[in-house]
């Protein structure tokens, strides 16, 4: 089994789009979009959600105003001011706690520390991830909750899930659709993957990042090519990032065209090779050739960890 992981380290550069033309030059395969803060491949891909299933990685305190005695601890030793002091609107001039919900960090020491034992300590739902069909095979995606936080375990998760069904449906690819920048869900994301292409334009935004990717990418001593997209709209820019590959011995493998039918793939909800020019179809058969013969050039097995 191989992981090809599609990134970029600047949002905007038509990653997933990309994507969803691999994934229909390949016909069978599964696919992980690992992007679970902005999660947009469900877009281009006609699927059918088959399993839904909820998120949990951190917990929430809440006080009993019943068994409260309003002694304070919890208040005092909250360093992320998440307890407030308020008045009681039952008994004038006595005082409540309140625990602001969104800005708990779910340490427990307020739980821990209550002497009245008035402090649940309960698990948050931080966001849904799903099993869907698609045409091209299994569809794995999730959604992260508002102002959550470990998209890195959401991603891990996703991939472990993906790395199950392949055992079972004896498929020898999946592809991820990575998250933009650097951080850890990227991290996540390309921990013990196979391959990993990078996808960039010719912006200097674009440049910055992907300088920054491939240092990552470099850590973790992964294989990777780059594609750049919309390589016509700057040549200067775009021979800046055709010397950047060539110092690092980097792969060029795709240079696509700027072209209004990534947008209408978006709309019509169809993968970009379905509306590409010519130029760019033949581009990225080329890009896929490439790519498929590295990929059974490479062991089948198992990645070796995830991060978390």
């Amino acid at each position: 089994m191989v992981e090809l992981v599609v990134a970029s380290g600047k949002g905007g550069t038509g990653k997933t789009s990309i994507v969803g033309s691999l994934a229909y030059l390949a016909k069978k395969l599964i696919l992980v979009d690992c992007d679970v803060d902005a999660a947009n491949l469900h877009i281009l891909l006609r699927h059918k959600i088959i399993n839904e299933n909820s998120f949990s990685t951190s917990h929430c305190s809440q006080i009993n105003q019943d068994a409260c005695t309003s002694c304070g601890t919890c208040h005092d030793l909250c360093r992320y001011s998440a307890i407030s002091q308020v008045n009681d609107p039952i008994s004038p001039g006595e005082y409540l706690y309140k625990i602001d919900k969104m800005a708990c960090e779910g340490c427990g020491l307020c739980y821990h520390a209550c002497p009245e034992k008035a402090i649940t300590f309960t698990p948050v739902i931080s966001g849904q991830w799903f099993i869907s069909e698609s045409e091209f095979g299994p569809f794995l995606h999730g959604r992260l909750g508002t102002a959550q936080a470990n998209s890195g375990r959401l991603v891990s998760l996703l991939r472990r899930e993906a790395v199950a069904l392949s055992q079972r449906d004896k498929s020898d690819l999946i592809i991820i659709d990575g998250p933009p920048g650097i951080g850890c869900p990227v991290i996540a994301s390309i921990t013990g993957a196979s391959f990993l292409l990078v996808v960039t334009e010719p912006s200097r935004s674009a440049i910055h990042d992907l300088t920054r990717l491939v240092e990552l990418a470099g850590h973790f001593n992964l294989q990777m090519a780059i594609c750049i997209n919309k390589h016509d709209i700057n040549s200067k820019l775009t021979e800046e990032i055709d010397s950047f590959a060539d110092e690092r011995n980097i792969p060029v493998i795709g240079k696509l065209l700027f072209d209004p039918g990534f947008v209408e793939a978006q709309v019509k909800g169809t993968p970009y090779f379905l509306n590409a020019s010519e130029e760019n179809k033949n581009n990225l058969l080329k890009m896929w050739t490439w790519l498929s013969g590295k990929i059974n050039d490479s062991p089948k097995q198992l990645p070796g960890k995830f991060a978390v």
